[in-house]
């Protein structure tokens, strides 16, 4: 509902609902109906809901995935300078104890990695649904996709290397402050690691090649060096992404709904 001037307001307690007509409070907080008031009217059944707690919690869980990729990377290197020194004909029992220290810390590693990412794919994905659905109420027409697919689009085969990447163009353009647009330049960015870091975890965990032994496991390593090394521009990049797209919304909502000349 609108204030005097047009001008709607978020609840200043739990910023999840319109703030009722000459109150800095939404009705539920005030006590008085358990019914949602919608921000802006525009999409009938959809209200604004804060995405600053499941931001914050997916923002923590991507700083958990680059953690656990820079205790691969450490991992990588050990195991690309132990494989080495074999493939170079080293021998004895010293290096084989280096070779084997270093398949269990990448054993770890693999494992810490599986964790981190599991655990923030969930709170990501609950935060990706809410930044999309509050999208649908700021402009209902300009999304190329519907909501289903912010979920469906990361894990159908195929579409899921750019329908993601669409949606959340999408979402940004649609939480951009009235009357502006902002750069894609941060998205595109984070996209094309994202993208590059699985394509070189599959050569790696998909190439045989002709060679065996300590050669091809110092090939191995390396490429998992690199494919580590991306995932963790990747997640810095989604980590600026996930901020700055919860910024932008929670601004605009408290801005109110778009200017009379819009």
């Amino acid at each position: 509902m609108p204030y005097p001037g047009g001008t709607v307001l978020i609840c200043a307690r739990c910023h999840h609902f319109a703030a009722a007509p000459g109150a800095a409070l939404c009705r539920r907080c005030l006590g008085a109906s358990p019914e949602p008031v919608p921000v802006f009217g525009s999409a009938p059944g959809l209200w604004l809901r804060s995405p600053v707690g499941l931001g914050w919690a997916a923002a923590v869980l991507l700083g958990a995935v680059v953690a656990a990729d820079l205790f691969a990377v450490c991992a990588d290197l050990l195991q690309y300078d132990a494989t080495g020194a074999l493939a170079d004909g080293e021998t004895g029992a010293a290096a084989f104890r280096r070779a084997d220290r270093a398949d269990s810390l990448s054993g770890l590693a693999v494992g810490a990695q599986a964790l981190s990412l599991v655990s923030c794919a969930v709170v990501y994905l609950c935060w990706f649904h809410r930044v999309r659905a509050n999208a649908q109420v700021f402009n209902p027409l300009g999304h190329r996709k519907s909501p289903g697919w912010a979920i469906g689009g990361w894990f159908v085969p195929v579409v899921n290397l750019w329908y993601p990447h669409r949606i959340t163009l999408d979402i940004w353009d649609a939480s951009s402050p009235w009357g502006t647009t902002r750069s894609h330049a941060l998205i595109n960015a984070w996209w094309t690691l994202w993208l590059a870091s699985l394509f070189a975890g599959r050569v790696v965990t998909g190439g045989n090649g002709d060679t065996e032994g300590a050669a091809q496991a110092r090939d191995d390593a390396l490429g998992m060096l690199v494919s580590d090394a991306l995932d963790i521009a990747a997640a810095v990049l989604a980590i600026l992404v996930v901020v700055r797209l919860t910024r932008m919304q929670h601004e605009k909502a408290l801005a109110g709904a778009a200017p009379a000349a819009l």
